[in-house]
C-alpha cells in the first residue's frame, strides 16, 4: 500500500487557528510535547509504537488541489490563507523517543520545534496514530508477559475498529511481543509472519469431523494444527486428530509444527486431559494452542491452574484493548521563541496536579543501575543540562519532593532517549523494521525490574524533573498564583 495523504486528517480547529495565526501574523517558532498521563491498565510501563506512520504523515504532508476546493466550500477560510496552504509543507524539527522502547508518563514522546502553523496542524494526527499504536503495542507486550515465553499469536483483525485499527493494531501487536499475526495484509506490509489454523465451518463442511481433519493434514502436512472443539473436544475432536497424526506418523510424515486448537470450553481442564492423550499416544511434542476471549488476566489464571497450554490466539480483547481502550496522550505548548532565538517556557495550570504540564525545551535521560543494567529513574530536563555519571545524582519526587534518591557517583550510566527525527523538515531518521522493532522492544523490557512488569500492583519508575526544571515550574505557578 502506498502511503496516503492525511493532511486533512485533522480537527476543525487545528485549521480555524492556523488561519487565525496567519491573520495576525503571529507565526512564532513554539514547542509542542506529546506524552501521557497514566499507564493502560494501570500498568508499569507502556511501548512506544507508531513512529513510522508519523514520518510518512510528515513527509507527505501537503494540500492537494481537491483539498484546498475543499476547504473553500466550507466558506470560512479566506482566499489569501487557502493560497498559503497550497504550498504548504512542513519545515519544522521533531524529536521522538523510538518505537519498541519502554515509555512512562508525563516525559515526551514526540517534541514538535516549528512556526505554531505547522505545530498546530500536525496534532491531531500526531495524536491518532500515536496514542493507537502504542495502546495496543502496550497491551500485547502485557499478554505476552502472562504466557511466560509461550508463543502469542494476534488474531484481532475481525473484530477490530475497522481496517486501519486492524492493520496498525497488527504492527502494534508485533512490536508488543507477539510471534505472529493473521492479518494477511499486514504481513505482507510490515513483513511479519502471518499465522492460523482453520474455523468450525471446515470441519462442519465435511461429513464427519475425521474426514475433515484428514483432509487439512493432506493439504498441510507440515503445519497441521486441527481445531478440536466443534462437536465434542474428549470424545471426538482429541480422538480425531491422534487418529491423523498416527496415520500421518505411519506414512512417514513428520510435520515441522502439528498440534491441536482449543476455542471454548474450561480451557484449563480441557488441555490437561488432552495433553494426556497425545502424550500417551506418542505425541509428547504436539503443540495445544488456545484462544476464546483471551487476556492477559485470564491467561495468567490459566497458567496457575496448570493448562498444558503453549500457543495463545488472542484477538478481540488484544486489537481493541477492550477493558482500557483508550492511552490518553495530550499534545501540549511547552515553550515560544522570543526575538533572541530564546525559548521561554510556557506551562497550563489546572487545579488537577496531574495536568499541570512540564514547560520549557526538555529533554530525557534514562538512568540505569550499571550493575544490573536495569532501569533506575528517567529525569527530564531543559536540553543543554549535562550530567557527570562519576559524580552522585540527586533524584526527588516533584510531587513529594521529600521523597529522595541519591545515586553515588560510578553506580549509574545515563542515555538520552530523544532522537532527532526531522530537523528544518528534513528526515534524519530511518526507521528500523517491525521486526527489528521487535526485537529492541524485547531487550528494553529485559531493562525493566520484574516488579514494574507484573501484572497487579506493578512497581512504578519513577519519572523526575531536573532541579533546574521543576525550580522553573514553581517559579511559573506561584507567578501565576501573585496575578
Amino acid at each position: 500500500m502506498s502511503a496516503q495523504n492525511l493532511t486533512l486528517l485533522t480537527d476543525l480547529y487545528e485549521l480555524t487557528m492556523m488561519q487565525g495565526y496567519f491573520e495576525t501574523q503571529e507565526n512564532e517558532t513554539v514547542i509542542f510535547d506529546m506524552f501521557f498521563r497514566e499507564n493502560p491498565n494501570k500498568g508499569g510501563y507502556s511501548i512506544m509504537a507508531g513512529l513510522e506512520q508519523v514520518i510518512d504523515y510528515i513527509k507527505n504532508l501537503n494540500f492537494s488541489y481537491e483539498d484546498v476546493d475543499y476547504l473553500r466550500g466550507l466558506g470560512i477560510f479566506s482566499e489569501d490563507f487557502l493560497h498559503y496552504l497550497s504550498g504548504f509543507h512542513f519545515s519544522g524539527d521533531i524529536y521522538a523517543i523510538p518505537e519498541g522502547s519502554v515509555i512512562f508518563p508525563r516525559e515526551p514522546l514526540i517534541k514538535v520545534v516549528a512556526p505554531i502553523m505547522e505545530a498546530q496542524l500536525v496534532e491531531t494526527a500526531i495524536l491518532t496514530i500515536i496514542n493507537h499504536q502504542c495502546l495496543i503495542a502496550t497491551k500485547a507486550s502485557r499478554v505476552v508477559h502472562a504466557a511466560q515465553g509461550n508463543g502469542v499469536m494476534e488474531f484481532g483483525l475481525r473484530r477490530a475498529q475497522g481496517p486501519d485499527a486492524g492493520l496498525y493494531g497488527a504492527r502494534a501487536a508485533m512490536i508488543g511481543g507477539c510471534v505472529g499475526t493473521s492479518n494477511v495484509l499486514a504481513g505482507e506490509m510490515f513483513d511479519v509472519p502471518v499465522l492460523g489454523t482453520h474455523a468450525h465451518s471446515w470441519i462442519m463442511s465435511f461429513k464427519d469431523e475425521y474426514t475433515a481433519f484428514k483432509e487439512y493434514a493432506r493439504l498441510y502436512p507440515n503445519a497441521c494444527t486441527l481445531l478440536v472443539d466443534t462437536y465434542d473436544t474428549l470424545k471426538s475432536g482429541v480422538p480425531n486428530a491422534i487418529r491423523v497424526f498416527k496415520e500421518m506418523r505411519d506414512a512417514g510424515i513428520h510435520p515441522k509444527s502439528y498440534g491441536i486448537r482449543l476455542d471454548s470450553g474450561d480451557l484449563a481442564y480441557l488441555s490437561k486431559k488432552a495433553r494426556k492423550m497425545l502424550d500417551d499416544a506418542g505425541f509428547t511434542d504436539a503443540v495445544i494452542a488456545a484462544s476464546n476471549d483471551l487476556d492477559e488476566f485470564l491467561i495468567n489464571d490459566l497458567k496457575l491452574q496448570g493448562a498444558a497450554i503453549t500457543s495463545w490466539g488472542v484477538g478481540t480483547n488484544l486489537i481493541t484493548s477492550k477493558d482500557c481502550p483508550s492511552f490518553g496522550g495530550v499534545y501540549k505548548l511547552a515553550a515560544i521563541q522570543n526575538e533572541k532565538g530564546e525559548f521561554v517556557p510556557k506551562i497550563k495550570i489546572s487545579e488537577n496536579v496531574e495536568k499541570i504540564t512540564n514547560p520549557g525545551n526538555k529533554t530525557i535521560y534514562r538512568i540505569y543501575d550499571k550493575e544490573t543494567g536495569k532501569i533506575r529513574a528517567d529525569l527530564i530536563c531543559f536540553v543543554g543540562e549535562e550530567y557527570d555519571t562519576s559524580k552522585d545524582l540527586l533524584l526527588f519526587d516533584p510531587n513529594a519532593t521529600w521523597k529522595k534518591t541519591r545515586l553515588e557517583g560510578g553506580t549509574y550510566t545515563m542515555k538520552e532517549i530523544l532522537k532527532p527525527v526531522f530537523i528544518r523538515g528534513e528526515c534524519k531518521y530511518t526507521s528500523p523494521s517491525v521486526k527489528e522493532i521487535a526485537e529492541f522492544c524485547r531487550q528494553e523490557k529485559e531493562t525493566l525490574w520484574d516488579e514494574t512488569k507484573r501484572l497487579f500492583n506493578p512497581h512504578k519508575v519513577y519519572v523526575d524533573l531536573s532541579q533546574k526544571l521543576y525550580d522553573t515550574k514553581t517559579a511559573l505557578l506561584n507567578e501565576a498564583n501573585s496575578k
